[in-house]
């Protein structure tokens, strides 16, 4: 049979303990990632709505339109930013 050293025993120890470190950071990653994606496609539907209410109301030309739309995907950009970062 196999004498086993105590110093790989340790060595094998740190390896396991650090593999499960990094397998959590990873789930953890995953799940900012889902969040941060969340964000943005709700962005995307809230920036449509913005500009089919702005030119609904007839309130501001299109380009206006355009740039209140930017800046509400702006704004979800940098939510998701926040969270992912």
């Amino acid at each position: 049979m196999f004498s086993w050293s105590r110093e790989f025993s340790v060595a094998v120890m740190a390896v396991s303990v650090m593999a499960c470190a990094g397998s959590s950071w990873a789930t953890e990653q995953a799940q900012q990632r889902r969040a941060g994606r969340d964000v943005r496609q709700e962005t995307r539907q809230g920036s449509r709505h913005t500009k089919q209410e702005c030119r609904a109301t007839d309130q501001k030309s299109n380009s206006q339109c355009r740039q209140d739309k930017r800046q509400t995907k702006q704004n979800g950009r940098e939510a998701a930013r926040n969270i992912k970062y």
